[in-house]
């Protein structure tokens, strides 16, 4: 019994360990291999480099240059909470006396608060559609998008040169999903 408890105790220590690795390398982007070394000594846990090098690498962690380069999804989320939008279509399929019709709802959500904006509804929303809502959503008195630094979209056509001028001009960064992302 007491084997197994030592044996049991071990594999705690080394997920604790891994944990603390993966944590310090995300929380701090610049550190190296050294570094969090040192950081793990100071913690009392003697961990080598490569030890290091591979958990972060099991753990799809890139190297400090490389890691520090880019910013997280999480990390940019986190940090721009409160000026972030999103906005996306909904297809609802509608039964007409010309038959079934798909029509593509817009809406607009506020990523802090919830809050949705539902600006329209169009079976084929175009670009003579879609710039009059960019106005609207952009309006500097009451426009859902007037406190908003980011707008997050996807990469459909529907979203035009035309409308993301308008929402760039407004002040307001367009952040473009990368190409064949989920969710």
């Amino acid at each position: 019994m007491t084997h197994l408890t030592v044996i049991f105790a071990g594999a705690t220590q080394a997920a604790t360990i891994v944990d603390l690795v993966v944590r310090m390398a995300l929380d701090n982007p610049s550190w190296g291999y050294t570094r969090i070394q040192g950081a793990m000594a100071n913690l009392g846990h003697q961990v080598g480099r490569g030890t290091i090098a591979n958990i972060l690498k099991e753990n799809g962690i890139d190297p400090a240059p490389a890691r520090d380069a880019h910013t997280r999804w999480s990390t940019f989320l986190k940090a721009h909470w409160e000026c972030l939008t999103a906005t996306d279509f909904l297809s609802v399929e509608v039964f007409t006396f010309k038959g079934l019709i798909t029509y593509y709802l817009l809406f607009f959500i506020d990523i802090a608060s919830r809050k949705l904006h539902v600006p329209g509804i169009a079976p084929h929303p175009d670009n003579a559609w879609m710039t009059p809502i960019a106005r609207n959503v952009t309006d500097t008195h009451d426009g859902f998008l007037r406190d908003t630094r980011y707008l997050i979209m996807d990469r459909d056509t529907k979203y035009s040169d035309a409308f993301r001028g308008i929402i760039t001009r407004a002040d307001t960064g367009v952040v473009r999903l990368p190409p064949r992302s989920p969710s």
